[in-house]
């Protein structure tokens, strides 16, 4: 897919088509890369899914509120966005990266996302802004409810397959690193009977596992 291809896809046609090069290019192949459009972003990103959740639940918390935002703008939702947009494929990356698989690395995919908002911003401005999301985010947003702010993603997952009669997910432990005041856990999540197998981390064995029980979710509901 062409960049000219990929703005149709997003829907956002680039002023500066600069702007859409450097959004897609990571630290790693020089510079300018998208490290200040990712901040930039991130930023836009939140107010725009505070504005929405504002809307759309008039009757909530502040903390259903708070919670409902941190599952839509987190590293999980975001990389699978970017994944809808194919936005991996036209990523600038260097050769260390190229080769270790960068371009399906949820994190680098999240941050791109992230850069992709900043840079629509400069370009076209808030309204172009909150087009694009609303795009990028409308089966989510048409499929979320209060109930998901008050229920962590290992027991939203749990009630998912509950509901079908299918087999609970089995987690394992796959790397711990670190020093034991500072671990890193890398777990698997693994749904046998739907071949499905997502790996999350985190600085705990029960956050690693919610990461990969988010990631579950993410594919099992957008897919």
């Amino acid at each position: 897919m062409s960049l000219g291809r990929f703005s149709k896809r997003i829907r956002h046609q680039f002023s500066d088509q600069g702007l859409l090069e450097q959004a897609l290019t990571h630290r790693s192949a020089g510079s300018p890369h998208n490290e200040r459009l990712e901040f930039l972003g991130d930023a836009i990103l939140n107010f725009v899914i505070a504005e929405e959740l504002y809307r759309r639940f008039a009757s909530a918390r502040e903390g259903e509120l708070t919670r409902l935002r941190a599952t839509l703008v987190r590293g999980a939702t975001l990389s699978a966005l970017a994944r809808e947009l194919e936005l991996g494929a036209h990523l600038r990356l260097g050769s260390g990266e190229l080769k270790s698989g960068g371009r399906e690395r949820d994190s680098i995919l999240a941050d791109g996302f992230e850069a992709l908002v900043g840079a629509i911003y400069q370009d076209g401005g808030m309204q172009a802004c909150r087009q694009f999301i609303g795009d990028a985010y409308e089966r989510t947003l048409s499929a979320l409810s209060l109930q998901r702010a008050t229920k962590d993603p290992k027991t939203r997952l749990q009630e998912w397959l509950q509901s079908r009669q299918m087999p609970l997910p089995d987690y394992s432990v796959l790397v711990v690193e670190g020093a034991a005041h500072h671990q890193k856990f890398t777990v698997e999540c693994r749904i046998s009977e739907l071949g499905l197998l997502t790996q999350g981390e985190g600085g705990s064995r029960r956050k690693a596992e919610q990461d990969a029980a988010e990631k579950a979710l993410v594919s099992l509901t957008r897919g």
